[in-house]
């Protein structure tokens, strides 16, 4: 449960039940002799969470009082314990547009909401119902942001066990997502940003008109710092700079699907796009999807078109108030 990964620096494996991410890689990283420690992420909101993430702690005989949070992201799998975890004198660092962004849904009648836009694009009222209805965003986050929330920018510096570790803003898979860069040490804290077993999650953004095109460019940044251990928010490690490659490619495959699907099958909703792109998933069709991964397939497959759009890919017309895509030169016109 409690692993050392570096000097000074532990992995506490917390569970993420009823999640098909297993698991939340949170890093402990021991202040040096009279300074603070700081935890990389908590996990959710609730009880198997909390008792692994305390007893991983009390493992390392470090009190919440000595203790500062660094959350990479606002994702309730990240940071829904930060509120209960830290100390009355600890900190809770999170970067500036994610912590906006977290004020806003969690403020009286705010919440995670982006049916509108999955509505006009195809997704079934009935379907958007049921999932808000279950929607593990809100349920397992935080409840409140209160004055030990602080915001942090990119380039700022926090201590991590003696050692200056600065903060990277990457967005992309949030719009404050960030990593924590430990340049004397070249450990890089990737959180959700690169991911060496599995692909992150790209989703749309109200406020950003490309989400994946920051995230592209997000990983063009963070291909520049000479990582010699990536530690990412779930799974095993590897080579840093080739598994950024592998990102890109990835990306790049997934726009020529989308394409090739919207030249055979023109005047698709981003709905029915999701519906014939290949997901691993053990599924034997789309209809069989869990409501929950046909939302993120969803908000990946709008992430993908948006930015197809960008470069001129990819066009959308809106018919009877629903939203349809054309490619390769097909008729249809913004």
């Amino acid at each position: 449960m409690v692993t050392e990964v570096a000097e000074n620096i532990y992995r506490i494996g917390i569970p993420l039940p009823e999640n098909p991410l297993r698991e939340l890689n949170s890093y402990f990283v021991r202040g040096a002799q009279g300074k603070r420690n700081l935890l990389v992420d908590t996990g959710f909101r609730r009880p198997e969470c909390r008792e692994v993430l305390l007893d991983g702690l009390a493992q390392l005989r470090a009190l919440p009082e000595e203790t500062d949070l660094f959350i990479t992201h606002f994702h309730a799998d990240h940071m829904g314990l930060a509120e209960e975890i830290c100390g009355q004198s600890s900190r809770v660092y999170v970067e500036e547009h994610d912590l906006a962004y977290l004020k806003r849904i969690v403020a009286p009648g705010g919440r995670y909401d982006r049916a509108c836009r999955f509505e006009a694009e195809g997704f079934p009222s009935a379907a958007l119902e049921r999932f808000y209805a279950t929607d593990p965003a809100m349920k397992m986050n935080v409840t409140r942001v209160t004055e030990r929330f602080a915001a942090v920018r990119d380039g700022d510096t926090l201590d991590a066990g003696g050692c200056a570790a600065r903060v990277l803003w990457m967005p992309g898979h949030t719009p404050g997502n960030a990593m924590l860069w430990l340049q004397e040490r070249k450990i890089m804290f990737t959180g959700d940003h690169v991911l060496f077993d599995i692909s992150p999650n790209i989703t749309f953004w109200e406020t950003s008109p490309d989400a994946l095109g920051d995230y592209l460019q997000s990983l063009k940044k963070a291909e520049k710092y000479p990582v010699a251990l990536a530690l990412p928010g779930h799974r095993g490690s590897g080579e840093y700079q080739a598994r950024i490659g592998e990102l890109l490619e990835h990306h790049a495959r997934r726009m020529e699907e989308i394409g090739r699907i919207l030249c055979e099958r023109p005047g698709l909703t981003a709905y029915e796009t999701a519906g014939a792109m290949r997901w691993r998933i053990r599924a034997d069709s789309w209809e069989a999807f869990p409501l929950s991964q046909k939302w993120f397939a969803m908000g990946e497959c709008l992430a993908h078109l948006d930015h197809m759009r960008a470069l001129g890919l990819a066009v959308r017309r809106e018919i009877g108030g629903v939203r349809r895509y054309y490619a390769c030169g097909e008729q249809a016109a913004e």
